[in-house]
């Protein structure tokens, strides 16, 4: 099992932080925003003299949540096709180890999120991964430099949309593509799709708005980031196919079950998700906003104009991100301050890609992007002179 390398530099920013060293933390996905206080007053006035344990597919309260959300925007599911899951992980986990054996394959789409390479080593699944480029901002390829992928163990496509790590959104015809490719080789369509409402330019398409895969497409969703609840926890799997529901069922009643309180505490946002979503897809587009602008001032360097989620992959005039971001976060300092960013290798499965890309996430505040931003334009001056 792999470390997360998003993580393992943290404890060297916590040691410089100590030193009296400002880190301004560009490398994980934990917006900076207050969590609504509905979400508070609800567990406060719960009031429960027990805290049971919940059913194992999910409090049937936070299912039907789940179901008018779901519903709010354009996807109609009932509530015997719906999971509630410990987060969007468990959900992925579930989806993985219900469509395949030990050793089977699933395709993904690299750079992907990270921790789909843990996931699969804990459902004992083979990741295949089919290379991105950023020239065209990670867009999909054409179905012919898809299809050599495929094998007689590849189950599924796993894809996230607006995709983490690098805010593309897959355009309709992008998503008519993988549906083809699905039906023509009876794979599952597993699409991640927490960030849907991050879609700050382009139209959001979900793969359950394709009636023709009905039966093959598999969501992966999480309240986390639209309502800024990431330790809540709650997540789901929901898909129009009784036999993964049921399998991912068994693998619910395995676990026994969702923590209680989150999933009580969750629901008023699910069932009026305008009102705590809207400001804060808002503040992330004025965020997305004000990085593009400032990248335009940094020289040799490449880069895109992210469509939806809050990140953004950048390619560095370094050899090695890694090298530089490992520097960047142990011995460099401006004006006794220095920022902590995401090398890509770890957004890859192919050995040698990301060498010289790494991942922002602008989860902080603009004017602290602002002053993080001009950090790395006066540390990568100084690291080539170095």
């Amino acid at each position: 099992m792999q470390a997360s390398p998003l993580r393992k530099l943290a404890a060297t920013a916590e040691a410089r932080k100590k030193q009296g060293i400002k880190v301004y933390h560009l490398n994980i996905g934990q917006p900076d925003l207050p969590t609504a206080s509905i979400v508070y007053e609800t567990i406060y006035n719960l009031g429960k003299p027990t805290l049971a344990y919940a059913p194992s597919a999910g409090i049937i309260q936070t299912i039907s949540a789940w179901k008018n959300y779901f519903k709010h925007v354009g996807i109609d599911f009932q509530e015997d096709e719906i999971i509630v899951t410990s987060g969007g992980s468990e959900a992925i986990i579930f989806a993985m180890c219900s469509i395949c054996d030990a050793g089977d394959e699933i395709i993904v789409f690299e750079p992907f999120y990270t921790n789909y390479n843990g996931f699969a080593t804990i459902a004992d699944v083979n990741l295949h991964p089919v290379p991105l480029s950023i020239s065209n901002g990670f867009h999909l390829p054409d179905v012919s430099e898809i299809e050599p992928h495929i094998n007689e163990r590849t189950k599924g496509i796993l894809f996230t949309n607006p995709s983490n790590p690098t805010g593309t959104i897959y355009t309709k015809d992008e998503l008519k593509r993988l549906v083809m490719i699905a039906k023509k080789y009876n794979l599952f369509l597993l699409s991640d799709e927490v960030y849907r409402e991050f879609n700050f330019d382009s139209d959001f398409y979900s793969i359950m708005n394709f009636e023709e895969v009905r039966n093959q497409a598999i969501l992966l969703d999480s309240c986390s980031k639209r309502f800024n609840v990431c330790g809540a926890r709650i997540g789901a799997l929901a898909s129009h196919n009784k036999d993964i529901i049921n399998s991912a069922f068994k693998f619910a009643m395995a676990r026994l079950s969702v923590a209680t309180i989150e999933q009580l505490a969750i629901i008023p946002l699910l069932n009026n998700p305008d009102e705590y979503i809207t400001p804060i897809v808002n503040e992330f587009r004025k965020r997305r906003d004000v990085v593009y602008e400032y990248l335009k001032t940094i020289p040799n360097i490449t880069y895109y104009k992210p469509e939806g989620a809050f990140y953004i992959v950048i390619g560095l005039p370094v050899d090695d991100s890694e090298k530089f971001c490992r520097w960047l976060i142990e011995d460099f300092e401006y004006n006794k301050e220095t920022v902590l960013i995401a090398p890509a290798q770890g957004f890859y499965a192919t050995p040698g890609k990301g060498a010289n890309e790494v991942r922002l996430a602008f989860t902080i505040k603009t004017e602290e992007l602002l002053k993080a931003l001009q950090i790395i334009k006066v540390a990568l001056e100084k690291y080539n002179k170095k």
